[in-house]
């Protein structure tokens, strides 16, 4: 198998293991990483500009072991991208990210998103956290740079469970910490919503010195209705079932798509919070050129 080739690993069985998750993640970062332009500033260590002396508590990985030899000093390769950056994982486990395709729910393909961007966070020294809400529950990883915290929140991905709404926005906004320090925050979801809840959970999330992106997690057939002549759908959060003939339905559906998406992406800009829509057939390698770009805006 390629570096680049890790579709044939998209299975649950696969994705809802830590040693599967871990496989692909790293399969992907360094296909991805393998291919970057040898300019391009990926993290500490990997492209740097100038050295400086040693201070206790840098990471020892940094260390230039061949001018310690030369000059019996100790310096750090002083990346372009320092300064470490909290990076937060926030995922919508309401019942609606359980919407299958081709065997893959939502929430299986959030998983390995996450895991995948974790691990080029963990690979460039930064604290990394992880939140899941839905009205009954709540998982709470707080940021770490370490390995072991990787893995832990790979077995926290895999046992996430998905149950009913999203929460009211005073309760959700009481879940998530915010540090004031330099934080990049990525929100996984369907923006699936009854009310405003997550509109305004999203908004609350912004502040002066933190980055904001909301990743809309969309099937293909979901974008492009792209479904049998007859097909029957039901809501996952209220049971609600209703018979659809495709062919006619079709046009309205997209149009109408098309300007719930726009109307999303206006609202979220004009607060400052970045929106990408994430189709499930998408490489993955976008999500780390996402990420990148939105790393050195903080740096």
């Amino acid at each position: 198998m390629s570096k680049q080739d890790y579709h044939d690993l998209l299975k649950p069985e696969v994705i809802n293991t830590v040693s599967g998750l871990s496989l692909i993640s790293r399969i992907v970062v360094e296909g991805f990483t393998s291919g970057l332009n040898r300019s391009a500033r990926v993290g500490p260590g990997m492209e740097f500009s100038q050295y400086r002396g040693y201070e206790p508590g840098d990471d020892l990985r940094l260390l230039d072991w061949k001018m310690l030899a030369r000059s019996g000093r100790y310096y750090i390769k002083q990346s372009e991208i320092e300064s470490q950056v909290t990076i937060k994982f926030i995922v919508d486990s309401s019942a609606s990210m359980l919407h299958k395709e081709t065997d893959l729910s939502k929430m299986d393909f959030v998983r390995v998103l996450v895991a995948t961007l974790a691990y080029m966070a963990h690979k460039q020294g930064d604290a990394v956290g992880l939140f899941a809400l839905n009205e009954s529950d709540v998982v709470s990883i707080y940021p770490k740079a370490d390995k072991k915290h990787y893995n832990r929140l790979l077995l926290e991905l895999i046992n996430l469970t998905n149950a009913g709404k999203w929460p009211e926005t005073h309760i959700s906004n009481k879940r998530i910490p915010n540090r004031g320090g330099k934080e990049l925050t990525f929100f996984l979801t369907d923006m699936y919503e009854t009310d405003t809840e997550i509109s305004s959970f999203v908004k609350g999330l912004k502040s002066a010195r933190n980055e904001v992106v909301v990743l809309q997690i969309m099937g293909a057939a979901e974008m492009d209705f792209d479904y049998g002549p007859n097909i029957t759908f039901e809501d996952w959060e209220t049971g609600a079932r209703i018979k659809v003939d495709t062919e006619k339905a079709k046009t309205e559906y997209l149009t109408t798509l098309e300007s719930r998406l726009k109307n999303i992406k206006d609202e979220l800009l004009s607060n400052g919070i970045q929106h990408h829509i994430f189709r499930m057939d998408a490489h993955l390698g976008e999500a780390l050129q996402l990420f990148l770009k939105q790393r050195k805006r903080l740096s």
